[in-house]
């Protein structure tokens, strides 16, 4: 197992930080938050949030604009790098039978939550349906970072679930990526404008990556590899980034997502390490190179990203609370374990050695933890107001799911294995 303690602690805990300031500054004085995190930096800008005056459309740069938007795109950036190297480096984490029941298991713990979550708005009324149904996906995240700290209180850092609960986590959150994507545009869907992303995502491929690969065949020094490396470094790729972050955002996708057509064109490592693995230190291609240097400008953006979107009121608290937090506590263990059985008995894919159903149920408990995506979901599934503040005190009192998991891991006896 590598260890992956390092990564989790260093993001968790900022994180955490940002999130419990937020929630004593909004509860203490909340003007002064709402002053901050909505206070327009650029008006009648080239990029921001869309609104119309007068008949009159336009944009403004506000800062909660450049934390969820902009900064963001670092973040996701670096989880699509994770989730790229999984699926297509050989080996790779999210490739072959070893791979099959997890993400079966996935697709478990996305589509029960949002059963629960749907069905008991349904149960509610057809007014609170109509009101909370857009935030379907919120409860379908994993937080990556939390449910591995608590899978290791519970199972201990040797046990093959903690391995599973990786794998399921960054499944999670690649799914959650296309869902984003697709279901919750951030304006009318311009489609064309993804053809500036699509081209800067060939364009630095070509030029940056490909042709000095070409260039260098059957010469092991690779002078124009180097020469490219050396000399350009990231600039290629951060250019390309720029345009294809402003195509998305053209083209009313989310453009915290506008990184990801450029990760997978940065040259990479030719096998995996596991993810997050202390082993990548070493490597000295561009895509890890550049995650090394993102690393403490990152753990600064999910200080940001708490601070300005955990600020709920207490006062906020409503349906949208509770079905996001049952579609976590609920429909992920449950849907989990249902998916992960018929993917381990009835299709034969089976499980890890050393882990039992028993096992599965409990990490379906432990994966309950949303938080992270969960609230950043919920921030672009409704517009600012109550509803979104009720759902997004959802995804905090997710955290409900770290004491439900270590109580439910004793109740049934999980064996620990710390080696």
């Amino acid at each position: 197992m590598y260890r992956v303690w390092n990564f989790i602690t260093s993001y968790s805990l900022l994180l955490v930080a940002g999130a419990l300031l937020a929630l004593i500054w909004a509860n203490t004085d909340p003007e002064s938050y709402h002053a901050l995190i909505e206070y327009p930096l650029i008006q009648d800008f080239f990029i921001g949030h869309l609104h119309e005056v007068d008949g009159h459309i336009s944009r403004t740069l506000t800062t909660q604009f450049v934390v969820n938007d902009i900064l963001m795109a670092f973040f996701f950036a670096m989880a699509g790098k994770e989730v790229w190297e999984a699926v297509v480096l050989k080996n790779g984490e999210l490739r072959g039978r070893k791979a099959a029941t997890p993400l079966i298991a996935t697709a478990g713990g996305m589509l029960g939550p949002v059963a629960v979550y749907l069905g008991l708005a349904l149960l509610l009324g057809s007014d609170t349906f109509n009101a909370v149904s857009r935030g379907w996906a919120i409860p379908t995240a994993t937080d990556i970072a939390f449910s591995y700290l608590v899978g290791r209180i519970v199972f201990g850092a040797g046990h093959p679930a903690i391995r599973f609960l990786l794998l399921l986590a960054i499944a999670d959150d690649a799914a959650g990526l296309i869902i984003l994507a697709i279901f919750y545009p951030t304006a009318e869907l311009a489609p064309i404008w993804l053809l500036l992303s699509l081209g800067a995502a060939l364009a630095v491929y070509v030029f940056a990556n490909e042709l000095p690969r070409r260039l260098d065949r059957g010469n092991q020094l690779r002078p124009n590899s180097t020469w490219v490396r050396r000399t350009l470094s990231f600039w290629p790729y951060l250019i390309a980034g720029a345009l294809s972050w402003y195509g998305f955002m053209r083209a009313g996708i989310h453009p915290a997502l506008g990184l990801l057509p450029i990760v997978a064109t940065i040259p990479h490592a030719d096998r995996p390490y596991g993810f997050f693995a202390e082993a990548e230190a070493h490597l000295k291609d561009m895509l890890n190179w550049m995650e090394h240097h993102l690393k403490y400008p990152v753990e600064i953006v999910l200080f940001l990203f708490g601070l300005f979107n955990a600020g709920v009121e207490f006062s906020a608290i409503g349906a949208p609370t509770w079905l996001v937090t049952l579609g976590l506590l609920l429909g992920k263990p449950i849907g989990i374990f249902i998916m992960g059985w018929i993917g381990a008995r009835v299709l034969g894919f089976g499980l890890p050695e050393g882990m039992n159903l028993k096992d599965l149920f409990v990490l379906g408990c432990v994966a309950a933890i949303g938080f992270t995506v969960a609230l950043f979901v919920a921030s672009v599934a409704f517009p600012a107001g109550d509803v979104q503040d009720a759902a997004k005190m959802g995804a905090l009192f997710s955290f409900g799911a770290a004491l439900v998991a270590i109580v439910v891991g004793k109740l049934m006896r999980i064996e620990r294995h710390e080696y």
